[in-house]
């Protein structure tokens, strides 16, 4: 039959990774289509939110394409037109109709302002998934931790491009198959260790700054890579380790609702302040969450190596009794209780360019977080 949905033309309508057609944007009747597609989910099913997948392809008419094996646009340049017509289409319509939904785009290259809205030249999407802070912070954790003081760049990098586009941090299902194993098995280290870095990457995760996304299993730390042909292992609750993990997420799921520093300014650059970044020498990373009321704000203490940091200690701007807020080294999610008998003292000991600090125990493989008592 004809080419109703895609291009004639190969070159315009042939995927060469997938073997699968590719729409043709430019067509109303296609757009037509994808449209009311979306517009079915939201309005008969009353989903939350639409991911779009694999937008660099449709971005791209080059696209995992050699030379002479694409055609330019009208301008001669690489840009597909229709395509980003479409999308822009597609967002302005979304949240035009349904403005308490999300569209997110999984876009992997630096295409810019895919999650600025239409009307200032941007793709329109509510958020886009950071793919570089998901492929350098498993490639950190990966590795051993005697090695990790020469990549702390992997952590520190994202500082660079955060706040570009409004940001999901994602560790999906895209992670979890084709024989890249669980999050836990990528884990460094004996049992213990790849329980504790998993724990670490999680509370790591939870307090950056940008939204998160899980995959189903991550909540109970799954051993084996995801089988969609069988259901996960429920089974792993009835041991501690795992059970610790689950707990875990909970504590910082609530700590994200709760706490305003941890989800108020997870678009803006003044909800992100460093206070070291540059101890790669005990691979520990420092930072202070702020809320728009300065009087909320979290400190993170992040320590990735398996060699607790006794009195390691870490700038305040004012005095007063910090309280540990969370720890991923409680014995309640599988840690080993070393932590800072619920809170520090700040001393008038000038630290991190601010005039006190506390002296803290920065727990083995382990995040803490500390928040000024009696603030509200």
């Amino acid at each position: 039959g004809t080419h109703l949905y895609e291009h004639a033309d190969p070159r315009q309508g042939y995927h060469p990774d997938w073997h699968t057609a590719i729409f043709n944007y430019g067509r109303p009747e296609v757009r037509s289509f994808l449209l009311s597609s979306a517009v079915y989910w939201l309005d008969q099913y009353h989903i939350d939110g639409l991911r779009v997948d694999a937008v660099a392809s449709m971005l791209y008419l080059d696209y995992s394409r050699k030379a002479g094996e694409w055609i330019p646009n009208r301008f001669g340049g690489r840009e597909n037109l229709d395509a980003i017509d479409f999308l822009r289409q597609l967002n302005t319509v979304v949240y035009g109709e349904y403005p308490d939904v999300q569209t997110i785009a999984e876009e992997s290259t630096a295409w810019p302002m895919v999650s600025r809205p239409t009307y200032v030249g941007g793709l329109g999407f509510g958020m886009k998934w950071d793919m570089g802070w998901m492929h350098d912070t498993l490639a950190y954790f990966e590795k051993d931790p005697i090695h990790r003081r020469y990549h702390q760049n992997y952590l520190t990098f994202r500082g660079l491009y955060a706040f570009s586009e409004s940001f999901v941090l994602p560790l999906s299902h895209d992670e979890v198959v084709h024989m890249k194993g669980s999050l836990l098995s990528k884990m460094a280290g004996d049992d213990w260790q790849k329980f504790a870095n998993l724990r670490a990457l999680y509370g790591y995760m939870f307090t950056q700054p940008a939204k998160k996304l899980l995959f189903m299993g991550a909540e109970i730390a799954q051993r084996d890579e995801w089988d969609h042909e069988s259901s996960l292992d429920w089974h792993l609750l009835d041991t501690e380790a795992h059970v610790g993990v689950s707990r875990w997420l909970s504590a910082l799921n609530r700590a994200y609702r709760s706490e305003p520093a941890l989800h108020e300014l997870d678009f803006d650059p003044a909800g992100h302040e460093w206070l070291d970044a540059n101890d790669s020498e005990n691979s520990v990373i420092s930072y202070v969450r702020h809320a728009s009321n300065r009087r909320e704000s979290i400190i993170v203490v992040c320590n990735l190596t398996p060699i607790p940091r006794h009195a390691y200690r870490i700038g305040v701007s004012e005095p007063g009794y910090y309280r540990e807020v969370l720890n991923s080294d409680a014995r309640e999610y599988w840690g080993g209780g070393q932590g800072n008998l619920g809170g520090i003292e700040a001393t008038l000991v000038p630290w991190h360019g601010r005039p006190y600090s506390i002296s803290i125990t920065a727990p083995p493989l382990g995040i803490v977080l500390f928040k000024k008592d009696g603030e509200a």
